[in-house]
């Protein structure tokens, strides 16, 4: 039996070695993907974002005993960073999770970022789909925690909750960056700290100055506190409710075939890239173009140019 038919029948050590296959980027992967993708598309993804030291992987550890005590099955895939140094990754979440190791309805991914940035892993939405086959009804998608530049989950996940925390300096430093307007939910985690409440109000304050779509979500905001359990099953509740509401409205369709729009073509942006690299790889022009932007007898904006039309057919050389 292939990988895939291996998934499809609950094989988790299968899984794994095809998510692994998949982080490695190694050729066969795809072509099990293809297998198990007709058999994808019933997972609910949840996306946890929030600045580090946020307690996100707490949440997300307290969110899969949640869900696990309303009879679903969940997957987590949690994003690690890689260093820029070593390019190593200490995969440090499942350690945190460790409780649900012997519970077959829960599976836990961790991914390395290997320098994507935006808080999420290059092959986060195909371990997903793994998860996905593998008949998880929830997935959970923990990303890295980089900051404000963390909005790429908004485009994976069907519903998105923002994690603050109180006394971090700047309580609505999110709205920099506009975390606002990727947050379904809003969590205030920690909410024992001093200024939880106020952290609370000034997010719920910013939120109802936002100018809303007609009949869209109105986000909510949370307090939880992680460690001790706290507001954990309003938090899922929650979830579900914004799960509701996506498919009483209508809206998940659009948000599927956009998600599906975006993930395509990220296959065919990679795919693009790997192939010019070997094209140029196979004749040298890579190196000559190097070399002319060197002593500026090119352009890389006519050398990119050129090289596109030899690859689709033209004669132009850079």
């Amino acid at each position: 039996m292939s990988l895939a038919d291996q998934v499809l029948n609950g094989d988790i050590r299968a899984a794994a070695r095809m998510m692994r296959d998949i982080d490695d980027n190694r050729p066969l992967a795809v072509e099990e993907l293809k297998r198990l993708y007709p058999h994808t598309g019933t997972a609910y993804i949840i996306g946890i974002t929030g600045p580090p030291g946020a307690g996100k992987s707490t949440l997300v550890d307290q969110l899969t005993a949640s869900f696990r005590k309303k009879g679903k099955k969940v997957g987590v895939v949690a994003i690690d960073p890689t260093s820029p140094f070593t390019g190593g990754a200490i995969l440090g979440d499942r350690i945190r999770m460790n409780r649900h190791a012997s519970d077959e309805g829960v599976f836990i991914r961790s991914l390395a970022t290997r320098g994507a940035l935006g808080g999420l892993s290059r092959s986060t939405s195909d371990v997903a789909l793994v998860m996905d086959a593998l008949g998880m009804d929830i997935v959970i998608i923990e990303t890295v925690g980089v900051g404000q530049d963390e909005v790429d989950i908004v485009k994976t996940a069907h519903t998105t909750c923002v994690v603050m925390v109180p006394g971090l300096g700047d309580d609505i430093q999110a709205i920099k960056a506009g975390i606002l307007e990727i947050g379904d939910i809003f969590v205030v985690n920690k909410a024992d700290r001093d200024g939880a409440d106020r952290t609370a109000r000034e997010l719920a304050a910013m939120l109802e100055m936002r100018t809303a779509p007609e009949g869209g979500w109105n986000p909510q905001v949370l307090k939880t506190e992680a460690q001790r359990g706290v507001g954990i099953d309003e938090l899922s509740g929650e979830i579900l409710a914004h799960r509701d509401f996506l498919v009483t409205s209508g809206r998940i369709a659009d948000f599927v075939r956009e998600r599906n729009q975006r993930h395509f073509v990220d296959i065919l942006r990679d795919g693009l890239y790997r192939h010019a690299l070997a094209f140029m790889g196979r004749d040298g022009s890579l190196e000559r173009i190097v070399d002319g932007m060197g002593d500026n007898t090119l352009d890389p904006y006519s050398a990119a140019e050129a090289v596109i039309s030899r690859m689709t057919g033209g004669v132009a050389e850079p």
